[in-house]
């Protein structure tokens, strides 16, 4: 599943599973242009790719702000030459109960979660459809699948993400870009490591695998979207939970 010649941008990079998607994108031989609010993140993954071999470049951005989206992509494919995987990742959390959520609350998590994928998409498709090539992965979530109490926010946002998927996939295919979502389970990142310990122990009573995911196991997946291999693909919602949602 080499990747080799490929450019692929990743949004939501500096930590969690943006950062193993940009280090496992690499190591298949992508050249990745890492993109996250961090500077100093950013820098530091760009140091660990280029020291594995890996050539990476950082572009700081916050994707909640559409001006710095649209800068952005366009220094990049100005630098990079193009991009031929976009993998949108960046997210929030703001969790409440919907009959105390601040309305504030519920924007910022959409804007970041769900209206930056479609800035985001509209900003790298034309190169995909110049080259007729493309491969745009969505990170969702099992919530935007079942819900989630005192996440009305975030779960909308992440079943957006789930129709916006299907929407390109059908807009796009004709011209040999897909469009496919990853849904990850309970994975360890820096947004579950707050979880009281009661709360793992009863997330893991659920899935049948018996552990936590990793970030990797979601990186794996989208190496494999990104890749020729999954050439008749799209439109798909690839689960990563290790059995806490089935069907």
């Amino acid at each position: 599943m080499t990747l080799s010649g490929r450019v692929a941008l990743v949004t939501g990079a500096s930590q969690g599973i943006g950062r193993a998607c940009a280090l496992k994108l690499a190591a298949s031989g992508a050249t990745v242009a890492v993109a996250a609010r961090s500077q100093e993140k950013l820098a530091n993954l760009v140091k660990e790719i280029e020291g594995g071999g890996g050539t990476a470049f950082a572009f700081p951005l916050d994707v909640a702000d559409e001006e710095q989206v649209k800068s952005t992509f366009k220094s990049a494919i100005a630098q990079l030459g193009k991009i031929d995987i976009l993998v949108n990742n960046a997210g929030i959390t703001r969790d409440q109960l919907v009959m105390r959520m601040k309305r504030a609350d519920w924007d910022s998590v959409l804007n970041t979660n769900l209206t930056s994928a479609y800035l985001c998409i509209q900003q790298a498709i034309g190169s995909m459809l110049k080259q007729r090539w493309g491969r745009i992965i969505n990170v969702t979530s099992v919530f935007g699948q079942m819900g989630q109490a005192g996440q009305a926010n975030y779960a909308a946002s992440k079943a957006g993400l789930i129709g916006l998927t299907m929407a390109i996939a059908r807009e796009v295919g004709s011209r040999n870009i897909t469009c496919n979502a990853v849904a990850p389970g309970f994975i360890e990142t820096a947004m579950t490591s707050g979880f009281s310990e009661d709360f793992k122990q009863n997330a893991l009573k659920a899935i049948p695998l018996g552990r936590i995911g990793t970030p990797e196991d979601v990186a794996n997946a989208v190496a494999f979207l990104a890749s020729d291999a999954a050439s008749y693909i799209t439109g798909h919602v690839l689960s990563i939970n290790g059995g806490m949602l089935m069907g």
